[in-house]
């Protein structure tokens, strides 16, 4: 190599390696300082464009996780709400089992208030869990967690949609049942009893006749009035019900109010009843009109026609066996008082009674037990039936004095079984948010691993890089200062000119 004060290519190449020694440094002391190992995208473009990927998945993913939380804590605000619900739903068990009895003394007016009662309360607590129908948690909850290859997969979806999974009394069956006893209405009645700012029969009374079986056999008529005095105060339907129920206890007949605020009249005893007009300008507890027992399986002869020819023969059917009855020309089939006592005579036993039907023209057959009727004997020059058999109407479950209360415990069993499935759908709702809230938590683990090898320094490696940067560019700068005194040599080569 020839000697040059020109060019000095040894200060060159220290003065490039200065800068290459000088890039490593302030690169290690980058990487030291913000952790990363890229901060740049020139550092590593396709490493970061990975690294991006993967931040991205745990941000989503975070997200989730807290969605999750959040679905998990609705469920669980409705998970208590249904344990509220199905405690309340024990006690109507309870109270519709109590009205249920037939030998139940007290007052099943009072035990139907707290029914009806938590029947509201059953609805306002799933309106306030939106488990009411068409309430807000009454349909398809969706939960995004993230982490799935697909929006589809990246969803928890737990479906409370529909009526069945509604809890409020529509829901579940039970909206329209009671346990007050049954009893049966005045035809065509349309007072209302159960307001109480309503005054009845102020200065004005009004009666009811009730036709009952005698222990003869025969009839009874038993007119009961309500404020026979007119006293100017009158009374409340609560009123007028105590005052029905003293008079008609002794024949086993038990006024009440039904469902639908209007008067009724309940029990096993077989009876028709008359109500008359009121007598003054009061307030009236029921129109006028008629009623027969319907809490008892019945029919009615239509108007009785006396026989005056050949006599009649019936034959009535229960399960205790089939008893034949005959009613003869000028004496039993003479009258209708005499073909009553006559009949009742001859049905004892059997738990068929006759009293005289609503219009007192005619006899109404009544038993608690389901019974049949056959004419086989027409009578001549007069009838009770027509020939052949006859229709019986069926007893009505909702005039007996439990009919309500029994007809309630069936729904309240069926509104209990589907209580419980609704939460076991919450409860499987809640059990699939912690599993997606696992799965998220474990890919945001496993995707900041991914992440940290991709983008986190080595903090190992970039210490030594910087300690190597630090000695390489101290001997350096001692090559350079070596380098810059080199061409001084050339003036050795000056001095004797």
């Amino acid at each position: 190599m020839s000697l040059s004060i020109q060019t000095n290519v040894a200060s060159l190449q220290a003065q490039y390696f200065i800068g290459v020694n000088r890039n490593l440094q302030n690169t290690a002391i980058e990487q030291l300082s913000s952790g990363y190992k890229i901060n740049s995208a020139a550092d590593d473009p396709a490493g970061l464009a990975v690294a991006n990927q993967y931040a991205g998945e745990i941000t989503e993913l975070t997200q989730g996780v807290q969605n999750a939380t959040d679905g998990t804590s609705t469920l669980q605000i409705a998970d208590g709400g249904l344990s509220n619900i199905s405690q309340i739903l024990g006690r109507l068990q309870t109270l519709a089992t109590e009205s249920a009895s037939g030998t139940f003394q007290g007052n099943r007016s009072t035990v139907n208030n707290e029914y009806q009662g938590l029947l509201t309360e059953i609805n306002r607590q799933a309106a306030n869990i939106g488990l009411n129908t068409g309430g807000v948690n009454n349909t398809n909850l969706t939960v995004y967690t993230g982490g799935g290859t697909s929006v589809a997969n990246s969803q928890v979806s737990v479906d409370l949609s529909g009526v069945n999974n509604a809890v409020d009394t529509t829901a579940l069956g039970i909206g329209n049942t009671s346990v007050a006893g049954g009893g049966t209405g005045i035809g065509g009645n349309g007072v209302r009893l159960d307001n109480a700012a309503t005054t009845f029969l102020a200065s004005s009374s009004q009666a009811f006749t009730f036709n009952l079986n005698t222990g003869t056999g025969g009839n009874q008529a038993v007119t009961v009035t309500v404020n026979p005095n007119s006293l100017a105060a009158g009374l409340d339907g609560a009123g007028v019900i105590s005052s029905l129920n003293t008079s008609l206890q002794a024949y086993g007949i038990t006024a009440s109010i039904s469902s639908a605020g209007t008067l009724q009249f309940g029990g096993a005893t077989a009876f028709t009843v008359t109500a008359a007009a009121e007598v003054g300008a009061g307030n009236a507890i029921t129109s006028a009109g008629t009623a027969n027992n319907s809490a008892n399986y019945n029919v009615d002869s239509g108007v009785f026609t006396n026989i005056t020819v050949s006599p009649e023969t019936d034959v009535f059917q229960n399960a205790g066996g089939a008893t034949t009855v005959t009613l003869t020309q000028g004496t039993t089939g003479a009258s209708i008082g005499a073909a009553l006592i006559s009949l009742n005579q001859q049905l004892a036993g059997t738990g068929i009674t006759a009293v005289t039907d609503e219009a007192t023209t005619g006899i109404s057959f009544q038993s608690s037990s389901v019974f049949s009727v056959n004419q086989t004997v027409p009578a001549g020059g007069g009838s009770l039936f027509a020939p052949g058999a006859i229709t019986v109407t069926p007893a009505s479950t909702a005039a007996s004095s439990t009919g309500s209360a029994l007809a309630a415990l069936t729904a309240l069993t069926t509104a209990i079984s589907n209580l419980g499935l609704v939460q076991g759908a919450v409860g499987a709702g809640e059990n699939k948010l912690q599993y997606a809230s696992n799965l998220a938590q474990s890919q945001i683990t496993n995707y900041s691993a991914a992440e940290s090898g991709i983008r986190d320094a080595d903090v190992a490696a970039a210490a030594a890089n910087l300690t190597k940067a630090q000695v390489l560019q101290q001997t350096s700068l001692a090559a350079l200062s070596q380098a810059n005194s080199a061409p001084q040599a050339v003036l050795a080569l000056l001095k004797n000119f």
